[in-house]
């Protein structure tokens, strides 16, 4: 019996066609046949939430400068500023980017989150349910469609603590971190297409399926690679080019053995980047400088999540969390807010994106 045929996922939108992470480029990859949209997430000074990939904002806007020191709201906000990609396009908030999910066309689509570990534990979860909160159903209609990614463990418990209804991803450039310090904790591991390659990574994937985990593999815009992954059996699949996957998937569909055969392998043995030294660094490279600016890894109990998981199911507020020492604050109706912070405005339920000149 041949794999099964992978999900295509956006990462950060249709970046090809349209500018990274912005609301056009999310509408794009779903049109081109995406079933779900990777971005990334950060903290404007004023605690709102944007989906941007860099901490800085001078690589893909005309702005300059990290994205905490600058405010989202007045004439000087980063709500003024646009892509320097045509078509230019502002800056997604997450709030927006929700609305946008939860259009009636789009509900089949889902959304992982990639939480950069030099976001503020304090902030970051909370900002979020609030916004995920203030849907009707959201527990059934919008939180099990949103996937957590976490780079460090710091961010698990947190996660699970805010968010239980949402699902938890790793993401890594490391086998042996994924393993080790995420396995019991993610139901998700997502690893560099490269990582997959090595002996090591082979094994892992032997063992999420034994294990009934599911597989993510970024950031995949050769159709080489993609054929690669299949072969696998890689439950999702990350590209720029989500259309270009979609074809090969109807390929597939069609006639399953002819069209891998038009995607040899020989290509693993020929680029640098697929041999074991090259894989090695990275993977150490990475461990050591998430170490060195974000702390020592820790195990994180699974029970934790399960347990926050009932107290939802029957009705009652999650336990009291806010002398945790993260900032964050559960309300006597089970919402969580962070401190003192006021909530501002969130998008329309419709879908509607007021005072935006965002393309339709």
């Amino acid at each position: 019996m041949p794999p099964k045929i992978p999900e295509c996922w956006g990462h950060r939108g249709a970046s090809v066609a349209f500018p990274e992470n912005t609301l056009a480029s999310f509408e794009r990859a779903i049109r081109d046949g995406a079933d779900g949209i990777e971005t990334d997430v950060h903290i404007s000074q004023d605690d709102v939430v944007i989906m941007f990939h860099d901490p800085t904002l001078q690589r893909t806007t005309n702005g300059f400068g990290m994205i905490k020191e600058h405010k989202w709201y007045g004439p000087n906000g980063m709500q003024q500023l646009r892509t320097k990609k045509e078509p230019k396009q502002p800056i997604p908030t997450f709030d927006e980017t929700i609305a946008l999910f939860m259009r009636p066309e789009n509900r089949h689509a889902k959304l992982h989150i990639d939480i950069k570990p030099s976001n503020s534990l304090g902030k970051i979860f909370a900002l979020m349910a609030r916004t995920i909160r203030a849907y009707d159903a959201w527990e059934t209609a919008l939180a099990p469609r949103i996937l957590l990614g976490v780079w460090h463990t710091n961010y698990v418990r947190p996660a699970m603590d805010v968010l239980p209804r949402c699902g938890l991803a790793h993401i890594g450039f490391n086998v042996s971190i994924a393993r080790t310090w995420f396995w019991d904790s993610c139901e998700v591991i997502s690893l560099h297409f490269t990582q997959w390659t090595t002996r090591d990574g082979q094994r892992l994937l032997k063992e999420c399926k034994a294990a009934g985990k599911t597989t993510m593999v970024w950031t995949v815009n050769n159709p080489l690679e993609m054929a690669e992954a299949i072969r696998w059996g890689i439950d999702v699949i990350m590209t720029d080019v989500p259309h270009i996957l979609h074809a090969l998937r109807r390929d597939l569909e069609a006639d399953w053995n002819k069209t891998l055969a038009r995607y040899p392998r020989t290509f693993l043995w020929k680029h640098h980047r697929y041999y074991w030294p090259v894989t090695l660094f990275w993977a150490t490279f990475v461990r050591v400088l998430l170490q060195a600016a974000y702390g020592r890894l820790g195990k994180v109990a699974p029970a934790a999540r399960r347990a926050l998981d009932v107290v939802d199911e029957i009705g009652a507020p999650p336990p009291d969390i806010s002398k945790t020492g993260n900032g964050y604050t559960v309300t006597e109706n089970g919402g969580v807010v962070n401190g003192d912070a006021a909530p501002k405005a969130v998008a329309d339920a419709d879908g509607d994106y007021p005072n935006r000149d965002v393309p339709q």
